[in-house]
């Protein structure tokens, strides 16, 4: 069991790597898969992620206090926002607007009403 939490967590830090690379893809949420997953499979694994650098702040944030970075914030929206733009200019159904309208909505409600890292 604990080869697939780890193959699990390093496709989530694949993915928040293409993410990094990908604004349209989100890294903090695959980050903090990995971090689930390695806590589960790999001491040494998890212990590389919650001390990297440039991920680990945002991992410890989030599990101390729930809290992201403003500058995560601001990417987030600009993201969400680049979502929603593209879906006008490539004139999406207008059902699908609504329902992204009111999932994006959601999300970013979620994410400023969190606590500032």
């Amino acid at each position: 069991m604990q080869f697939i939490w780890a193959a699990l967590g390093l496709v989530c830090v694949a993915l928040a790597l293409i993410g990094v690379a990908l604004p349209l893809l989100p890294t903090v949420p695959f980050l903090l898969l990995a971090a689930f997953f390695f806590a589960r499979s790999s001491e040494r694994l998890h212990t590389w992620l919650v001390t990297h650098r440039l991920f680990g702040p945002m991992i410890l944030d989030w599990q101390q206090s729930g809290a992201i970075r403003p500058g995560a914030k601001k990417a987030a929206t600009l993201s969400i926002a680049a979502v929603f733009g593209l879906s006008l200019v490539f004139a999406v159904p207008s059902h699908v607007l609504l329902i992204q309208a009111v999932v994006l909505s959601g999300v970013l409600i979620f994410i400023w009403t969190r606590p500032n890292g």
